[in-house]
């Protein structure tokens, strides 16, 4: 479904991937793993298109994405949800929701899309009409990925989804997303720095160090290989 080639991608004269080659098969998910500062975040970042990258190419379904926008590549089925749940706090939960699938000009998605985000995470629906200020860190991250979800992606992006939660709904978020995966297909790509966590729910793994791909393969195989596990994962 994605196919990464060559990226290589700086923020002025820092360089921050070197050259990353990786697949994403559809219907999988994938974690991108590695310690702070190894690239995680600004590989998300340059497949969204919040980041144009310096060279390479990616392919979403074949089709070079590489110098797309965000507002088209929502269009073409990528939502990402980037660290530090993100939500507009002015609004009420509803309207969060609501707001993520606006651009699909389809009403009736808007009443049953966020009659299904509310069956997805029940304790948005109690809070439906408050303000997202009034939410937990735990809420927020819910809304934050509802919203995402909101615009029906085929591809979901998700930027380190437990950072900072209380373990209990960090696993009620992980098993929602295993739940979306098994019900309806959908492909996500994980960014997470805990990598026990990311390597339980996922199909494959990679492993970025300093910008530099370090590892690519099965997500069993990456958590029993002891080298990898001891001098890029913490495990």
């Amino acid at each position: 479904m994605l196919e990464v080639s060559g990226l290589v991608a700086e923020y002025g004269p820092v360089r921050a991937l070197h050259d990353i080659d990786m697949t994403v098969e559809r219907g999988s998910i994938t974690a991108v793993l590695g310690a702070n500062g190894a690239g995680k975040t600004t590989l998300l970042r340059s497949l969204s298109g919040l980041l144009r990258p310096k060279s390479g190419s990616v392919r979403l379904n074949d089709r070079d994405i590489t110098r797309h926008g965000p507002e088209d590549l929502v269009r073409l089925g990528v939502a990402h949800v980037p660290e530090g749940r993100g939500v507009i706090v002015e609004l009420t939960v509803e309207e969060n929701l609501r707001l993520g699938g606006l651009w699909r000009r389809d009403r009736a998605w808007l009443r049953t899309g966020v009659a299904r985000m509310f069956e997805l995470f029940p304790p948005l629906e109690q809070r439906r009409h408050q303000r997202a200020e009034t939410l937990s860190g735990g809420e927020r991250q819910m809304l934050a990925i509802g919203r995402a979800l909101m615009s029906r992606p085929d591809l979901l992006l998700l930027d380190e989804p437990s950072l900072g939660l209380a373990p209990r709904t960090a696993a009620q978020i992980v098993a929602t997303l295993r739940r979306l995966r098994a019900e309806t297909g959908l492909t996500l790509l994980l960014v997470e720095q805990n990598a026990g966590t990311a390597l339980s729910v996922a199909d494959r793994a990679v492993v970025l160090n300093v910008g530099r791909k370090v590892a690519d393969d099965e997500a069993a195989r990456l958590a029993a290989d002891d080298r990898v596990r001891r001098a890029y994962l913490e495990m």
